[in-house]
């Protein structure tokens, strides 16, 4: 088992920290959103953007020293992750984006607020994860974030990318994005001048694929493999913990796979990934 762009070059800087706080936190950073560009296939009703590789490498860039900072003294991001009681990953993904944007002078956002949710009478309309001043083009900016896992079937295109829990698709997420999440164009006493999905994590291709990738998939994050199989060099796998499918430990975190349960893999000497999935699965735990 070997990545499927094992000869691409990445930039994996979250990989040469030490603490596993602060490795995911590079990584929620660093990493490259999982698209290119919003699928053609995409009814869209409220428009938004994607932000580029480069943009992402540039806060990164900016954040080193801070990141350095924490690698040998990571109290007061542990502390602030640990206000989180659930243990879902895509909240623990947005404490680290919320942590970087409190961090005002290592990029040209100011946090105008987080979590705000919007009534209407006596419903709840929807929640914004940020709203921003960007200080370089003094507009506010709405950000949307979440961190997924999307496995592909059939002919890779949008509608089959499928989450373990196969009810969790990538077109059921970017439509909801686009129907409701980003329906707002006022807040907080101010107007919305840019929308922006910020949708990080990685994504797994079929073994013995031979389709080609849609072209809105970024090849500049890593992709996985996945299967209902064992593979024949499963000695060399070991499962990672659930905070690991952000970032790794530096260390492996448990032996040699012997019994195999849903969820992902990872060789103990490489990045590449093998998400497993039972082929009797019917349900599986929310991420």
């Amino acid at each position: 088992m070997s990545s499927p762009f094992a000869s691409i070059p990445l930039f994996e800087p979250w990989l040469h920290y030490k603490h596993p706080m602060v490795r995911q936190l590079a990584f929620a950073i660093a990493s490259p959103g999982i698209l290119t560009a919003i699928p053609p296939e995409l009814e869209i009703k409220h428009a938004f953007e994607l932000h580029s590789s480069d943009i992402w490498h540039q806060h990164y860039e900016r954040y080193q020293p801070r990141l350095a900072a924490l690698d040998q003294q990571p109290e007061e991001l542990i502390q602030f992750v640990q206000q989180l009681k659930s243990t879902r990953l895509g909240l623990r993904f947005e404490m680290f984006i919320w942590f970087w944007l409190q961090d005002s002078s290592y990029h040209p956002y100011t946090l105008l607020g987080h979590s705000i949710q919007m009534i209407d009478g006596p419903r709840t309309a929807g929640e914004l994860d940020f709203v921003l001043l960007n200080r370089n083009t003094q507009e506010i900016e709405h950000w949307e974030v979440a961190l997924k896992y999307y496995l592909a079937e059939r002919d890779l295109s949008l509608p089959y990318w499928y989450g373990l829990n196969r009810s969790d698709t990538l077109n059921r997420k970017l439509s909801h994005f686009t129907q409701k999440q980003f329906q707002f164009k006022h807040v907080l006493n101010v107007d919305i001048q840019k929308r922006y999905c910020v949708l990080k994590g990685q994504l797994y291709l079929p073994e013995m694929n031979m389709k080609p990738l849609p072209y809105w998939v970024n090849q500049q994050r890593r992709i996985g493999l996945w299967g209902q199989r064992i593979p024949k060099k499963a000695q060399a796998l070991y499962r990672l913990e659930r905070h690991e499918w952000i970032c790794p430990n530096l260390e492996p975190s448990s032996e040699p796979a012997q019994w195999w349960t849903d969820g992902l893999y990872k060789q103990q000497f490489t990045q590449d990934y093998y998400m497993y999935r039972q082929p009797c699965l019917l349900q599986t735990a929310e991420f």
